[in-house]
């Protein structure tokens, strides 16, 4: 192996100065590990961001690890970036820098922050990759601005690829992208899903964080395969016409020494005082949001996962660890803005700049905001002094409608009030429903677990709950499991309870998922107006002592609408007098009571007719059998 030859660079002068402004977006491009041929040599082009250090070379195998050997040099603009070209290193070799400095005079092994490839942990190299592939979904990428539209029906299974499905004939694995784009693309494509959303893929040391916890904001997780093989798996979901979202974590890295912590002998990704560079809740550093050049990075990870993986959104997590200093912090362990208060402008104007970023690159991407608090505009436009993201999860709908629901149903008439609240606030943001991944781990049970009563009730309750969330405004989030009802809470160490569908209840309840997802992508009123106050209207809202609500979605058309009846009770109420805003005859096209659901069929309708009666307000209305902890969808014929 010969010595690293200097001199060759893919940055050029505009690449500086766009990196140290913090508005280079593609360092993809320019940092990092890139094959390279120089002189008819073939090899790879070094770069990294390193200004603090004394020396960095590179090390392998190809050379030993013999830190002496391939020396980088720093450019002489100042920018702090390291270069340096080696012959004869090619696809998947394996690498580290060895940087030394005042915190490092011994020198520390570091991974590449650009890193396209890691290897597979526990080991914690990177692995020079290139990500050629053969894509086959222009028909999707060309009608993703209608099926990715804020107009398109939204309803996400969220996964975690390492559990969703595991082999215990082979140690217990996790299926492969390879695998997954077979098994798992198949099994969201029959649920009628209309997009999928993953937690991390980012590659991360500690499996338990769920890939909350980055080093490779560049790299898909080796646990599961190549970069090629998750680019295949996301090729087979748009081949379905199913879009994928990735869970993105710009709020903080964790602290192992490979990674991103004190890179240089400095806090270059972090803050140097801990009252603003530490997470005490997870252990982990807090991104300098102020630092252009960790901007620049953190933006350009966001495209990267765009330009190069096809990915239809981002869903970025812990917003409102972000935007509040003193979040999880007393007093005295925070440090106020220039101007006192408790709001981080860094992270306000790096979220913004986020957003204009990703918009302007394909304005048909939308970026999701997981954030919990009452923070105004977060899906409103940065011109209009809002974060810029299209979606927020709404966690308040989420909180008291799982709070509602685990009451026992003869309480419920006391806790109207949650499950009818959140319409007065539905429009205030665009938001998403979410029954996450976080609501079904730490203690806090499946969703099944939370719910009340025996089995059959439990199994009612969910479908009852199902479908108030998909007639309620709002896009949909389901974690896996939910659709096999199943009992025990999720581990990320175990498969989900696939088992459970060799009970004919259990293959109902997913038979319902199914069918409300087909029911909510066929009918306008049930998704094209979820942002806008004319998609909803109450029939009755005030029947608390018998734990009735009644409410119609619209779409444009206003005869095109949907009239939902959701009785919270085990007892069936029939003669229910429901008032109509046009008179004829009316069909119930979805029964969660329904026999093939696991139901008790108790209401045999199918065609109501109007009375000529006014109630609730309205001219005509029809009489129903409501059945026990069910819920009617009816539409007029």
């Amino acid at each position: 192996m010969t010595e690293a030859v200097q001199g060759v660079s893919l940055l050029t002068d505009q690449d500086i100065y766009l990196f140290k402004e913090g508005t280079h977006f593609r360092l993809y491009d320019k940092l990092g590990a890139h094959l390279h041929t120089h002189k008819g040599a073939e090899g790879t082009l070094f770069a990294l961001w390193a200004p603090n250090a004394f020396q960095v070379s590179v090390v392998g195998d190809f050379n030993g690890w013999d830190c002496e050997a391939h020396p980088l040099v720093p450019r002489w603009d100042g920018s702090g970036i390291w270069e340096g070209f080696v012959p004869g290193v090619g696809q998947g070799m394996i690498y580290k820098y060895f940087i030394t400095s005042s915190r490092w005079p011994e020198g520390i092994y570091k991974g590449d922050p650009f890193a396209y490839l890691w290897e597979c942990p526990p080991k914690t190299a990177s692995v020079v990759w290139d990500l050629s592939y053969g894509w086959n979904d222009s028909v999707w990428m060309g009608a993703r601005k209608r099926l990715n539209g804020m107009q398109a029906p939204f309803s996400t299974y969220e996964v975690h690829l390492g559990s969703w499905k595991r082999l215990p004939e082979e140690a217990n694995r996790s299926l492969h992208y390879c695998e997954l784009a077979q098994e798992l693309v198949e099994h969201v494509d029959e649920m009628g899903f209309s997009h999928v959303e993953m937690l991390p893929v980012h590659e991360h040391p500690f499996f338990g964080s769920w890939g909350y916890q980055a080093v490779g904001y560049f790299a898909p997780s080796s646990r599961y395969g190549t970069p090629q093989d998750f680019m295949g798996l996301i090729d087979a979901f748009h081949q379905k016409n199913i879009g994928v979202i990735l869970d993105w974590v710009p709020s903080h890295f964790p602290l192992d020494s490979h990674g991103l912590a004190e890179f240089d002998g400095s806090h270059l990704f972090e803050h140097q005082d801990p009252r603003q560079g530490f997470h005490p809740d997870w252990n982990s550093a807090i991104f300098n949001y102020g630092r252009n050049e960790v901007r620049a990075f953190l933006i350009s990870s966001a495209l990267f996962w765009l330009d190069r993986y096809h990915v239809d959104g981002l869903r970025v997590d812990a917003v409102a660890s972000m935007l509040y200093l003193d979040y999880s912090r007393q007093m005295g362990q925070w440090i106020p803005n220039r101007y006192g208060g408790r709001e981080n402008l860094e992270a306000i104007d790096f979220l913004r700049s986020f957003n204009q970023a990703v918009h302007q690159f394909d304005p048909d991407v939308r970026t999701i905001a997981e954030e919990s608090t009452a923070w105004p505009n977060v899906s409103r436009p940065v011109e209009e002094g809002g974060l810029g993201f299209d979606m927020k999860w709404k966690m308040g709908w989420m909180h008291d409608t799982l709070k509602y629901f685990s009451q026992d149903p003869i309480h419920r008439r006391f806790h109207h009030d949650q499950i009818t609240f959140s319409i007065w606030y539905a429009y205030s943001e665009n938001f998403v429903l979410p029954l996450s991944h976080d609501e079904v781990v730490h203690g806090k049970g499946s969703l099944m677990g939370k719910l009340p009563g025996d089995g059959w009730q439990r199994r009612a309750n969910l479908r009852l709950l199902l479908g108030h969330m998909y007639s309620h405004p709002g896009k949909k989030l389901l974690f896996m499991g939910a659709e096999l009802g199943q009992w025990s809470e999720w581990n990320h160490d175990s498969s989900l309870q696939w088992h459970l569908l060799d009970y004919p209840t259990h293959r109902g309840l997913k038979q319902w998922l199914q069918d409300l997802n087909r029911f909510h992508r066929q009918e306008p009123a049930l998704h094209r107006l979820d942002f806008d106050p004319k998609g909803y209207e109450w029939v009755d809202l005030k029947d608390r002592e018998r734990s009735i609500v009644s409410y119609l979605r619209l779409a444009e058309e206003p005869s095109n609408c949907i009239l939902a009846v959701c009785n919270f009770t085990p007892d069936p109420r029939p003669g229910y007098r429901v008032g109509v805003p046009q008179a004829g005859q009316w069909e119930i096209v979805l029964n969660s009571d329904a026999a093939e659901y696991g139901g008790s069929d108790a209401n045999e309708q199918e065609l109501v007719s109007t009375t000529g009666i006014e109630e609730q307000g309205r001219p005509d209305s029809i009489l129903l059998d409501l059945p026990p902890l069910g819920i009617l969808f009816l539409k007029r014929i």
